[in-house]
């Protein structure tokens, strides 16, 4: 078993999944990566309000969600930037109850959401993250 909060040892993607102990985290990285055809990267972060490992994914040096794992479920966070904001409130009358209260009581500071989300299984909040990721690619549906 990992420790999420050990920066000597860099855990891989599989000790992450068994330290979440969800087959829905693997599942997501897993669709990340073939949906977005991009790798994760695994980093430490020092950051005081999430120290830890975590697990990013990127397409072109462009940032599309950051992944902390927890025990039992993990956090997804994804930027809504300015870019981002039109697509993302038009989509959002179709999204979740759920997804709809993170994106309304996320503060916006410097034109950006940061939005956290836990994720605990494959239903509509899943799906409304998938969505959000294909607007931070540039994917209009």
């Amino acid at each position: 078993m990992i420790d999420r909060r050990e920066k000597q040892y860099c855990p891989s993607l599989e000790e992450i999944s068994e330290y979440v102990r969800n087959p829905v985290f693997w599942e997501f990285c897993c669709e990340i990566k073939n949906r977005c055809q991009c790798i994760e990267k695994i980093e430490y972060s020092s950051c005081s309000m999430e120290p830890g490992w975590n697990v990013k994914f990127k397409k072109s040096s462009r940032s599309l969600c950051t992944i902390y794992p927890r025990e039992a479920y993990f956090t997804v966070m994804v930027v809504i930037g300015k870019k981002e904001k039109e697509r993302t409130e038009k989509l959002l009358p179709g999204c979740s109850t759920q997804l709809q209260q993170i994106y309304h009581q996320t503060k916006e500071g410097n034109g950006q959401r940061w939005l956290m989300i836990d994720v605990e299984d494959q239903g509509d909040l899943y799906n409304d993250i998938l969505q959000l990721i294909d607007i931070r690619r540039g994917i209009s549906k």
